[in-house]
């Protein structure tokens, strides 16, 4: 129960740098595909912070050295690209069904939560697992 407390704390964090990222993009550019470039550099912020606390906090995982950090991380990446496509046709709907932002934002945070769920379970049996003995 703690470690699923914990999860979703860190979800929580990983969900308000996402979208914070997002909103600051957009103010910060107003030019062609402003939306498009605010979301990708939210997942981009939100998945290297989402990888810092779950690496410490649920998986309590230490690379070897900088190669085996360099690849953990990329299999972490690797294995968020179904989970972003569920996140970002969520967010992306939301915004062509409702046409504003509160609504783009609701649908993020519903993708984001489903994709999470399912970013856990891969990344315990694929990126965190601690080798056989």
């Amino acid at each position: 129960m703690r470690l699923a407390v914990l999860y979703a704390l860190i979800a929580l964090i990983a969900m308000a740098v996402n979208i914070g990222m997002q909103e600051v993009a957009i103010r910060a550019y107003r030019g062609p595909l402003q939306l498009v470039l605010s979301v990708v550099a939210g997942t981009g912020v939100g998945l290297i912070v989402k990888y810092a606390l779950d690496k410490r906090f649920i998986f309590r995982f230490r690379n070897r050295d900088s190669l085996h950090e360099a690849r953990t991380f990329g299999l972490y990446a690797l294995m968020g690209v179904g989970t972003t496509i569920v996140f970002w046709t969520f967010e992306f709907g939301f915004q062509y069904a409702f046409q504003t932002k509160e609504l783009r934002y609701l649908g993020a945070v519903m993708g984001l939560a489903i994709g999470y769920w399912a970013k856990y379970l891969l990344d315990k049996h694929f990126v965190f697992r601690v080798p056989a003995a």
